[in-house]
């Protein structure tokens, strides 16, 4: 993950491979994906194809052990996938769910006939997958749930309704977080595993929405309806859900880290070509003090942002980064992502409201950041209760 722009810094963890895979990610959006955006735009979400052809050129799975159809990294590689598709501007595809959390999930909590019944097809693109927590009544507050599965002999009877899943108007695989014991709280929780498809009794899709940005990208409502699933399809054992959540939330809340901090590396680039080639008042734009320092303060902002990024990078693959950890850097680096871009379009004027330049998508893209994850409200939360 080079920082162009930024001169002398290099990640501890960086090795070559990352380097030929950053080349290669680069050249799969630049040259596959983003001929295609305006497209992906409209229809509101991407082709499936690109799904596929990312896995046979190894980019889904790269944390998943290669028995398993997998890359055998860790998730320095999915960082630095996600890294070069925020940098490059591609935004339609839902790697940082399907690769970022999805496949986590089951290298965590799958047995072995599970990670080789999902796997190896989420690996190649088969399926796209997806996790469905959030419901209409509510996000952040998972122990409240209400999506009921019930037990009925070799299956779970599932009824119920999730919102804002990422990947949903395409996902075959969906990790769906139930109530199998609603008297309970936490405890009542568990996780299934639910392979969809459009012909599904008891299951439907509901409306793409239609958001203020990732226009692209298919976030979609879920509705079940007695929706039978294997009862060999649940995560470990009933009442775990909510534990195994708490323990993947922290890599959630790192992957979006990642992009907050490509996307400030990304406008501090765009601002900074824009304001040596526009021209004001007789001499380019960069040649104003006040474009200067704003130019500075975001490239420091966003300097200090990798920094610390890599550290929790290094944390998280040395199993050390803690739930406070992970909330100090998803709202630390969303709240700077917000910032950075809203600075950087600023140089660029009113162009900079128009959709003729990426950084106005960037700004519309970089809201839900703060949201979705949990909310930055909720991340303060966690974090004071470790004073």
């Amino acid at each position: 993950m080079p920082t162009p722009g930024l001169d002398g810094y290099t990640p501890a963890w960086l090795e070559p491979e990352h380097d030929d895979l950053a080349e290669l990610a680069r050249s799969f959006f630049t040259k596959e994906v983003l001929p295609h955006a305006a497209r992906h735009e409209q229809q509101g979400h991407p082709d499936r194809e690109h799904y596929r052809l990312a896995g046979s050129l190894g980019l889904l799975g790269l944390s998943v052990a290669e028995e398993y159809g997998g890359g055998g990294g860790d998730f320095t590689h999915e960082a630095m996938l996600l890294h070069e598709q925020t940098r490059t501007g591609e935004g339609s595809l839902g790697l940082a769910v399907h690769s970022g959390i999805v496949t986590g999930y089951l290298m965590a909590y799958g047995n072995e006939e599970q990670k080789r019944r999902w796997l190896p097809r989420l690996c190649s693109g088969d399926l796209v997958g997806a996790i469905g927590m959030t419901e209409p009544g509510g996000g952040s507050d998972l122990q409240e749930l209400t999506t009921r599965a019930v037990r009925d002999g070799d299956d779970y009877v599932i009824s119920g309704s999730k919102t804002f899943i990422t990947n949903g108007g395409l996902a075959d695989l969906l990790i769906l977080a139930v109530k199998t014991d609603p008297a309970q709280k936490a405890t009542g929780i568990s996780l299934i595993v639910c392979e969809l498809s459009d012909d599904a009794p008891g299951f439907r899709r509901g409306r793409l929405l239609e958001k203020i940005g990732l226009h692209s990208n298919d976030t979609a409502e879920l509705f079940f309806d007695e929706f039978r699933v294997p009862a060999d399809n649940l995560l470990e054992e009933e009442g775990r859900g909510f534990f195994q959540m708490m323990r993947q939330l922290p890599q959630e809340r790192l992957v979006i880290g990642v992009g907050a901090v490509a996307a400030m590396q990304r406008a501090v680039e765009l601002a900074t070509a824009y304001a040596k080639e526009r021209t004001a008042f007789g001499k380019p734009l960069i040649g104003h003090q006040n474009t200067r320092m704003v130019l500075a303060e975001c490239a420091t902002r966003t300097r200090v942002s990798r920094v610390f990024l890599d550290d929790c990078i290094a944390r998280h693959v040395r199993g050390e980064l803690d739930v406070a950890t992970a909330a100090m850097a998803k709202a630390w680096l969303t709240e700077g992502q917000c910032e950075v871009v809203d600075r950087c379009l600023q140089i660029f004027g009113g162009y900079g409201y128009t959709k003729e330049y990426p950084i106005a998508q960037m700004y519309a893209d970089a809201r839900v950041q703060k949201i979705y994850g949990g909310t930055n409200e909720i991340m303060k939360e966690l974090i004071a209760r470790v004073l």
